[in-house]
């Protein structure tokens, strides 16, 4: 065995690597240094500070533990929207109804926790893996009529969103609606089928201690909870599952190549099904954030465009499992940002929320000249 070539040709492999590690971050990272800029210039024509503006932005987001944590809190939803729209698009399908498969699986997990009176180790999991099984049904509907009919998925995930808006509004309304109350929302769920908060778990030391400066302070009315946690280990899943199971590597092939996935034994459309049936219930793991984490009730119309905006975390992320956490991040931070800018600068929020849109085109542009 030659050992100098060896170790040559592995080393040309990690160059080659980091090369292409490096030139899928370049598009992202000039889409996002062209909005911050942008950004800066339109504050500076509308005769106010650009280095203020700037200077709020990072206060808002990394003053202390407490701003941060609502930077996280916003970019939970988006880190289950955005793998769920990422799992499809590996597979060559573009899922656009995250928005009523959340929907759906939020209400099947209220409802499960306004039913059953269970000890919290049981009533958990089985809000959890209703809510995942409602958002998993929701998104095979669509799966089903393209592997059979080969009906597109984008029309009919739209369709399914407008029929899941209507049944929910329906159901809280008519049905399930809390007494006495005007707000189309349900009664709360019981304590046991809650998540708790992180505040809790942070331990807080005196002030004369030492160590109390390095140690994060997150007050009880942080909305932050253990969803972020369960968000951050779906990306460590979804990472594994995509590199490393074969599951992970039919539904790349499938995505890449679907005459070759077929010659090579697997079914194109029993793929097309159960992808979208996965990535309803990873989409539906964002109403359970909501419902069990925070609200502790479904309230009609709780979403502001989550899974849309799971688009756009899954493009800016690269559809890379890490990548959409460090992108639902930014959103998270820029969300937080609009409402900051708004009551300091006297900057409306639509501006800022425009911006973000100016972000995904750029990014679009760039990716393609990259690829040229």
């Amino acid at each position: 065995m030659n050992i100098p070539k060896l170790i040559a040709s592995v080393s040309r492999g990690r160059i080659s690597q980091s090369r292409k590690f490096f030139l899928n971050c370049i598009p992202p990272l000039l889409a996002i240094f062209g909005f911050f800029l942008l950004c800066g210039i339109v504050v500076y024509l509308r005769g106010q500070e650009a280095l203020e503006f700037y200077r709020i932005i990072l206060l808002s987001g990394f003053a202390s533990f407490d701003d941060f944590g609502y930077v996280l809190f916003n970019a939970t939803p988006l880190v289950f929207t955005g793998l769920a729209v990422a799992i499809g698009y590996r597979s060559g399908l573009f899922n656009i109804g995250c928005e009523g498969q959340l929907y759906v699986a939020a209400f099947a997990a209220a409802w499960v926790g306004m039913h059953l009176n269970l000890p919290a180790f049981l009533l958990v999991p089985l809000c959890i893996g209703s809510a995942m099984i409602a958002g998993a049904g929701w998104g095979a509907v669509p799966g089903f009529l393209k592997a059979r009919y080969g009906a597109h998925e984008v029309i009919n995930t739209i369709m399914m969103n407008f029929i899941a808006f209507a049944l929910m509004n329906y159901l809280v309304t008519s049905v399930y609606q809390e007494p006495g109350q005007m707000i189309p929302q349900t009664p709360q769920i019981h304590e046991t089928a809650r998540i708790p908060r992180l505040a809790p778990f942070v331990p807080v030391l005196p002030e004369n201690n030492p160590l109390s400066f390095f140690v994060p302070v997150l007050p009880d009315s942080n909305p932050l909870n253990l969803s972020f946690l369960i968000a951050c280990g779906c990306v460590v899943l979804c990472s594994i599952f995509l590199t490393y199971t074969r599951w992970g590597y039919e539904l790349r092939l499938v995505g890449n190549a679907q005459d070759v996935a077929s010659y090579g034994g697997i079914n194109p459309r029993a793929v097309t099904v159960w992808v979208m049936a996965l990535s309803g219930a990873i989409a539906g793991l964002a109403g359970v954030a909501e419902v069990m984490g925070y609200r502790y009730r479904f309230l009609d119309s709780f979403s502001s465009g989550w899974g849309f905006t799971g688009i756009a975390v899954a493009l800016l992320g690269r559809n890379n499992p890490f990548g959409i956490l460090a992108a639902a991040i930014l959103f998270g931070l820029l969300n937080k940002v609009a409402l900051d800018i708004d009551i300091l600068l006297g900057i409306p929020r639509g501006l800022f929320f425009a911006g973000q849109g100016m972000l995904i085109i750029w990014l679009v542009g760039i990716e393609g000249i990259s690829k040229k």
